[in-house]
């Protein structure tokens, strides 16, 4: 599994910005006592500090000195929610994960993305690279508005299939002249194998090479979501079930021409009954 360090630059910027600013408030703290303490040092013992304003200072010392207190108790909350979430995580392992990114796994010769466009566009190319930027597939897809799935069978241009491990999908959109360029947002789809956590936050695995952030699972699919892209085997070979099918249809097409005009028939002579003051 990726080190989970090397792919959240988000979290851990936020992490950064928490201890600096707990150092921040020390520094601003010892900056206070000394100035206080010198006050008290050399003030005229024939005019003394005011006694207003020295409260007023110890005041402001109590909240620097709570601040940080309350950081620390922040910074617990956090760890022991961090732990929950990751407990809360083990039950997703085995289940299949749409998650909001690009590089996506490919597990025993397949793998599966989305892309979503915000309008219809003119023409869209998807193209498949290898963790060392190599085109491996391309193709085109589909240009309406929403939503649409794509599966990759793992195979490059030459048929040859790939090993398994992580792959980027790159979807680009193209608009008629004078449009603006169409957003296109990528999901990828991975079967979860494990959960990890650190201080920045907890992180599952995506078959044995791709790592996501727990926060940026959009939904969660049974284990066999998967197989309804297996092709059936013998589905479309068997001549013999062919060629009943074709006689069921045809049986049925007679069936509905023989009632057809069989109605016809029954209106006709209604219509006979009618005109010569039967009915």
């Amino acid at each position: 599994m990726t080190d989970v360090n090397a792919i959240n630059g988000y979290t851990q910027t936020g992490t950064s910005t928490t201890n600096s600013a707990s150092q921040t408030l020390s520094a601003d703290m010892n900056t206070f006592l000394t100035l206080l303490t010198t006050q008290l040092k050399y003030q005229d013992p024939l005019d003394p500090m005011d006694t207003a304003e020295f409260t007023n200072q110890l005041v402001q010392y109590s909240s620097v000195e709570q601040a940080i207190q309350t950081n620390s108790k922040l910074d617990s909350l956090i760890s022991m929610t961090v732990s929950n979430l990751g407990a809360q995580a083990v039950s997703y392992i085995g289940k299949v994960a749409q998650v909001l990114g690009d590089v996506m796994p490919l597990e025993n010769g397949m793998a599966k993305a989305a892309y979503t466009l915000d309008k219809d566009v003119k023409s869209v190319s998807v193209v498949v690279k290898d963790m060392s930027g190599n085109i491996v597939y391309s193709g085109g897809g589909e240009t309406t508005a929403g939503t649409h799935e794509f599966t990759w069978d793992g195979k490059d241009a030459n048929g040859n299939q790939l090993e398994d491990g992580a792959y980027q999908i790159v979807v680009r959109a193209e608009v008629a002249n004078g449009e603006a360029a169409a957003n296109v947002t990528t999901t990828i789809f991975g079967r979860v194998t494990g959960v990890a956590s650190d201080s920045n936050g907890v992180y599952i695995g995506l078959g044995d090479a791709v790592t996501a952030n727990l926060g940026d699972i959009l939904t969660i699919r049974n284990d066999d979501y998967f197989d309804k892209d297996k092709p059936v085997e013998g589905e479309g070979t068997d001549e013999g079930d062919s060629s009943t099918g074709d006689e069921e249809d045809g049986s049925i097409v007679e069936e509905v021409v023989d009632g057809v005009a069989s109605v016809a028939s029954a209106a006709a002579e209604v219509a006979g009954a009618a005109v010569y003051g039967m009915l």
